[in-house]
């Protein structure tokens, strides 16, 4: 069977589980973790829309490959808006590769999101998978800034030497709050939002109804920290193992106005109170806030015009770590 029997087509919601058997036999997902859930929450209640799937079936029936991209709103420093899709999920089965199904499915999602009227694709995809979203239109606007805290000179040593992704499940913490609870207060939460000064440029659109679907799915324990409440400014934030290190990776940080000085305050204390060797973002926000760079480390931001051309580089993004982070 070749390339040529495979048919690509929009993939349809009572196919959901032959499309997630797919990515467990082609990704080897171990079994007794929630990646069915995950993949549900994702891709199905995700604030900004459900994603468009795509899958290609062979002859026999067979699904030989999916992709899915993750519906997402940016706004520019106009206030005006811009519909995107983040080019996530993709696998193709074991029987079926090196047969061009990847190339198949991209270029078909693509097609069909610009003649929707989506304005760009965006994603930070890996060394592995980079060269083929490049022979497919896309172009690369730059590594996105990493900043770190280290909780302690040791800690530092153990950072230079997790030279390894980090783990995609989090560790259980008992730092701040559950982040469904916390971000069950919408009241506070767009209050925050509301404050926030013009973003610098291409951001992303998010409301506290956007926020709170974000970070609810328990099993990847996201926390948040806000010691004098909400209102007063919040940190979002994750553990995970990072090789020998253990990595606080902070998703978000709002306070009202963006004040720096709140800002520094929050994430000062939530290194004093999580245990990690150190704290982790994304952002040139957050290098004005005590954070020391990280350089040559941060994800490489890769963009596709649909509808809009994209800021060529990452200096006309302003992107938080929750932006852009592969959950």
């Amino acid at each position: 069977m070749g390339p040529e029997d495979l048919v690509v087509r929009r993939a349809r919601l009572d196919e959901l589980d032959a499309v997630i058997d797919v990515a467990a036999a082609a990704l080897g997902w171990p079994a007794g973790e929630p990646h069915d859930a995950l993949f549900r929450w994702k891709h199905l209640h995700n604030a900004f829309g459900v994603s468009p799937m795509w899958v290609a079936e062979a002859s026999d029936g067979r699904l030989a490959g999916f992709r899915a991209f993750l519906r997402w709103e940016l706004r520019r420093s106009d206030g005006t808006t811009l519909r995107a899709v983040r080019a996530v999920d993709t696998a193709t089965h074991p029987d079926f590769q090196r047969q061009g199904v990847f190339s198949r499915l991209t270029s078909a999602a693509v097609a069909e999101m610009e003649a929707e009227g989506v304005d760009l694709v965006f994603n930070t995809p890996n060394d592995q998978s980079r060269p083929g979203y490049l022979k497919l239109g896309w172009a690369e606007a730059g590594r996105l800034p990493v900043a770190i805290r280290p909780a302690s000179p040791a800690a530092l040593l153990r950072i230079l030497r997790a030279r390894v992704p980090a783990a995609k499940w989090s560790l259980p913490s008992a730092v701040g709050e559950d982040a469904a609870s916390a971000l069950a207060d919408a009241g506070a939460v767009t209050q925050v939002l509301a404050s926030q000064p013009s973003p610098h440029g291409l951001a992303t659109a998010w409301t506290a109804e956007a926020l709170a679907w974000r970070y609810r799915f328990a099993p990847l324990h996201y926390r948040v920290w806000a010691p004098e409440g909400m209102a007063a400014g919040f940190v979002v934030c994750r553990v995970r193992a990072r090789g020998s290190a253990t990595e606080c990776s902070v998703t978000h940080v709002l306070a009202p106005d963006a004040d720096v000085r709140r800002v520094r305050t929050l994430l000062r204390g939530l290194a004093g109170a999580v245990d990690a060797d150190y704290l982790l973002t994304i952002g040139h926000r957050d290098l004005r806030a005590g954070l020391l760079p990280l350089p040559g480390q941060g994800p490489r931001l890769t963009t596709r015009r649909l509808g809009q051309e994209p800021p060529v580089s990452v200096r006309g993004w302003d992107l938080h770590l929750g932006d852009i982070e592969l959950f």
